[in-house]
């Protein structure tokens, strides 16, 4: 018999459970909120980490991911036309330039789609989720804008090829809050049947909803399910090439259907940060405790030592008060100085700009671009994978979301297709950036005007261009064109200055004329 997807979500959490402690004990250690307890309620309090650079870190390394992948106001790809196809434009500049002004259209109104439907803030909640727990699922409904899910709301199967067989989403909703159609043809609920109220506030009319997503072939099935039943109108059947559903994962690994975290590859600095923080932070609360010690033998009296006022003349001897300190400070010390050296690496590893910069007099600015470019080097594995498993799907989604609202037109397929233009490979346009300027720099500079000579100019300009990623076609004029327009401009002087020349004798002969008619008129 079938297993419902309560039965298969039920089963499939056994072996997400290990996945799971993990990401609780990384968020423990950055963002709490980011992965609860199982037991997370409404009433429930959080634990507060004795450190902030985990959560420093997190926040800085999700916003540079949002930056370097989808920058603001600017399409993270461009739309890429078929090699056949361009040798067909080739021939008529004018087609080209129509359909090159028409796909740009196109990217803009994407991109667009992408700014006002509230993608962002859902995106950077993915990256989070990634950073800290490895696991972030990503949903794309008819309507309405992107929706993440923690990886304690949904399972995942995956092939050896990494691409999901099967996600069933789990979710909790009220009874009074269902479309009164789907109501109607649901059986009444027994308490069983529900969700018991517990000290944390749920509702006992809380029901499951579950939503099961498969992969057959080509294309990806759907349906809803509440104790075992079918939603009716709940299936659905997408393309493998636009899914409407992405299971995203940090690391990868091999044989494995969840992933590992960027905060579980440095668990052992943020444990440390964590345990050396406590210790410094309640050792100087018991340093900064302030005890009289008076002596049970000596002339002086507690009460008289307690109610004295500033100035005061008391019965005592100096001997008999002393004041009690711990005598930790070289210990103190060793663990401020270890805990600094552990924020440090944490700081290289989320990228925070406090480590880039390193402590001397004179840091020049070319070291902290070129450790800056170390840094986000790094991230060049991960960039390759979001372009692929993240971005494209995106703007594929987008696209079908865009087009069956009459919002985009249809492509002809095979022959236009997206292509990602930021992260990896915006990385490596960079680099060929830098190489430039470094050439220029250390090799043609110090040659004087024989080296500038022996470069070829129109090829320096185009590979600049070319590195920041602008469409140099028709852009910087070639040096046939700068020619003529020499030429042209050589025929424009010289005939201004034959003019200039003829001026002296075209006064008299207009004279001449002049008065020839005048004669004329008189006779």
């Amino acid at each position: 018999m079938a297993q419902t997807c309560k039965e298969s979500y039920d089963k499939q959490s056994t072996d997400r459970e290990n996945y799971l402690i993990r990401a609780r004990e990384c968020a423990r250690l950055t963002i709490p909120a980011l992965m609860p307890e199982s037991s997370h309620g409404k009433s429930t309090t959080l634990y507060t980490p004795y450190q902030g650079v985990g959560a420093r870190g997190v926040n800085n390394l999700a916003a540079k991911l949002m930056l370097s992948l989808f920058p603001p106001n600017t399409p993270f790809f461009r739309y890429s036309v078929d090699d056949y196809a361009l040798e067909e434009l080739a021939q008529d500049p004018k087609a080209r330039a129509k359909v090159e002004e028409a796909l740009n259209a196109r990217e803009r109104a994407v991109q667009s789609e992408i700014e006002t439907s509230g993608f962002r803030p859902k995106l950077n909640e993915a990256f989070k989720q990634l950073i800290v727990c490895g696991n972030a699922l990503l949903t794309f409904p008819k309507k309405g804008g992107m929706r993440v899910f923690r990886m304690d709301k949904y399972v995942v199967k995956r092939d050896p090829s990494g691409n999901f067989t099967e996600i069933i989403i789990k979710e909790e909703v009220n009874k009074d809050a269902l479309p009164e159609d789907i109501a109607k043809l649901l059986p009444a609920l027994s308490p069983s049947q529900t969700l018991p109220s517990d000290n944390n506030g749920r509702d006992e009319n809380i029901i499951e909803i579950y939503t099961k997503y498969w992969r057959k072939g080509e294309a990806i099935y759907s349906n809803q399910q509440i104790n075992g039943i079918v939603i009716p109108g709940s299936d659905g059947k997408w393309s493998v090439e636009r899914p409407p559903v992405l299971a995203l994962r940090w690391t990868g690994i091999d044989g494995e259907d969840w992933g590992r975290s960027h905060s579980e590859e440095h668990k052992g600095d943020l444990m440390t940060a964590e345990g050396l923080s406590r210790a410094i932070i309640e050792s100087a609360a018991a340093a900064a405790k302030v005890l009289f010690l008076v002596s049970p033998n000596g002339a002086t009296r507690e009460k008289d030592l307690a109610e004295s006022e500033n100035l005061d003349i008391i019965t005592g001897q100096e001997g008999d008060v002393s004041v009690l300190q711990i005598g930790k400070q070289a210990d103190m010390a060793t663990a401020e100085r270890v805990l600094a050296e552990v924020i440090t690496r944490i700081s290289f590893a989320y990228l925070l700009n406090s480590s880039i910069q390193r402590k001397a007099e004179r840091v020049t600015a070319e070291e902290i671009r070129r450790m800056a470019q170390e840094l986000e080097d790094s991230l060049g594995g991960n960039f390759a994978v979001f372009s692929q498993e993240l971005q494209l799907p995106l703007v594929q989604r987008i696209e079908e979301r865009m087009e069956k609202s009459k919002k985009l037109p249809k492509l002809p397929k095979g022959v236009v297709s997206p292509q990602i233009t930021t992260g990896l490979e915006a990385l490596g346009r960079g680099h060929d950036l830098t190489k430039i300027q470094v050439f220029i720099k250390e090799v043609v500079m110090p040659l004087g005007e024989e080296g500038f000579k022996r470069i070829n100019i129109d090829d320096l300009i185009k590979r600049g261009g070319v590195s920041l990623g602008i469409d140099m076609d028709g852009l910087v004029k070639s040096s046939e064109d700068l020619q003529a327009e020499s030429a042209q401009m050589q025929e424009q002087q010289q005939q201004a200055q034959m003019m200039e020349m003829a001026k002296p004798a075209i006064g008299p002969a207009i004279k001449a004329l002049a008065d020839q008619a005048t004669n004329g008129a008189e006779e």
